[in-house]
């Protein structure tokens, strides 16, 4: 059967976004100052461990950033494809969208959350909780296996987790011996987290990570690990699905503010005068409007323009991605105000500084200035910035969601899953699984997201690493 690759907008800007982060990294390989403070990001246990998880999450992103449509057969020596546009996330998880139920059921449940008229082998109808088509169908007698089956499955899973990470920390080892004097010392050192880089804290968070994938890997096969919502899909698939929006979200529309903050930023410090002052007043004017007010009504345009042009697209999922697409725009071009104000302050500082000075003296063109002087020296700001702000906008999309102005509805995102348990919550039995699966999944991306911009905070800037000791020392005395 074949297939016909599917690009979407986001793909294109994501794919885009992973070959700029390659190409940075090769960067800081040939830049030993560069080299020397992303080091010292790297040496910090918490930041070292937050990369490693986010890390994850951008495999996850990265699978389900090819898009593709199943080929049709073929009719008349003609081919078409399907409607469905899958991706390579959607491979590996085939067999949670195959296992989908009629309504609602409990995490790891083998019977419906809602009584239904049941008609036993006998012909006699009663009122019961049916048996679910997929999750726990494999028992023959679940009321009796269900629970000893389901700590076998989680017990191997997490058997498989702990002797991965325990491989993972014999390799690790075995990658230090010759550094360390023998494999026996370098095992002490491991432990004892004697090593140049937190290696230790790396290996400890790899290992709560299978900890936890490798029993949901054991049950997901035979149970809905987080239940499944009122339509019968499966929690985890929309929770996975949702954490590509997330980075969509937080990635594209942190790189939208970069072109207008950092321009206008250093044209407003660099020339002062009447340009600053044009400036600040478009910046000072656009803050001064609510920003969910001005994005709900941007939203709404392009909501206007997708419905009456609908022959753009050959299928739903091009025109929810080219919606969100155009929000992460949006929230870009109404977000750059915050890092213009630092930009500008930088800049002010920067070209009242010698080498600037000598270098107007000498006749060097402003342009000229600003590429070679400026923009690398504020560039530190930019790039805290850019990781303070990625938490900020995956929080901001479930909150636009939430008020229905963010992502399509079609479109799996952590906002969607919490707005539709808002109904669920209230309802009798409470269906919390939704939210509490959507909770879990953005506060350990966000948490992540913050404790790394941490470590580069502390790395790129100065005044933030020497004020940790100083307020450390002052709480001593």
């Amino acid at each position: 059967m074949g297939f016909k690759l599917v690009f979407l907008w986001t793909d294109v800007a994501l794919w885009a976004l992973f070959a700029a982060l390659l190409a940075y990294v090769l960067r800081i390989r040939s830049h030993p100052t560069l080299r020397a403070t992303w080091s010292r990001v790297l040496r910090d246990p918490a930041a070292a461990s937050a990369g490693l998880v986010m890390l994850l999450f951008l495999l996850v992103t990265a699978l389900d950033s090819v898009h593709f449509r199943r080929a049709l057969p073929a009719q008349n020596e003609q081919v078409f494809y399907d409607t469905r546009t899958e991706s390579l996330l959607d491979l590996v998880l085939a067999r949670q969208i195959e296992m989908r139920e009629t309504t609602y059921s409990a995490p790891l449940a083998y019977v419906g959350l809602n009584k239904e008229s049941v008609t036993d082998a006998a012909g006699k109808t009663t009122r019961d909780f049916p048996r679910l088509s997929f999750g726990g169908a494999h028992l023959s007698d679940p009321a009796a296996d269900w629970a000893g089956d389901v700590g076998r499955r989680a017990l191997g899973g997490m058997a498989a987790g702990l002797l991965l990470a325990l491989l993972a920390a014999l390799a690790t080892a075995a990658a230090l011996a010759r550094g360390h004097g023998g494999f026996a010392r370098a095992w002490r050192d491991l432990l004892a987290d004697r090593t140049h880089y937190p290696l230790r804290a790396l290996l400890l968070t790899l290992g709560a990570v299978l900890l936890l994938v490798g029993p949901t890997v054991a049950l997901m096969g035979h149970y809905h690990v987080f239940g499944t919502d009122r339509t019968g899909n499966d929690v985890l698939y929309q929770a996975l699905k949702s954490i590509r929006t997330a980075f969509v979200i937080g990635a594209i529309s942190t790189l939208a503010t970069l072109p207008l903050a950092l321009v206008l930023g250093i044209l407003a410090g660099y020339f002062k005068g009447w340009v600053d002052e044009v400036i600040q007043y478009i910046y000072t004017t656009l803050s001064s409007v609510p920003n969910v007010l001005l994005i709900a009504a941007c939203v709404l345009m392009v909501q206007v323009f997708l419905d009456k042009n609908p022959e753009l697209f050959e299928t739903g999922a091009e025109r929810s991605d080219l919606k969100m697409f155009l929000l992460c725009v949006i929230l870009g071009v109404t977000g750059w105000a915050g890092l213009c104000r630092l930009v500008r302050g930088e800049t002010l500082k920067l070209r009242e500084l010698d080498y600037v000075q000598a270098a107007t003296a000498f006749g060097v063109s402003h342009g000229r200035i600003m590429a070679r002087h400026i923009v690398p020296n504020v560039m530190h700001l930019v790039l805290i910035t850019v990781v303070l702000s990625f938490s900020e906008l995956i929080l901001y999309e479930a909150v636009l969601t939430y008020v229905g102005v963010g992502v399509d509805p079609s479109m799996n995102s952590f906002g969607g899953m919490i707005n539709l348990a808002r109904s669920e919550m209230s309802r009798d039995p409470v269906v919390w699984w939704s939210f509490v699966a959507a909770f879990g999944f953005m506060v350990t991306l966000v948490l992540a997201a913050n404790l790394f911009a941490d470590g580069v905070r502390d790395a790129f800037d100065p005044r933030s690493r020497s004020l940790r000791p100083r307020v450390l020392s002052l709480a001593k005395k």
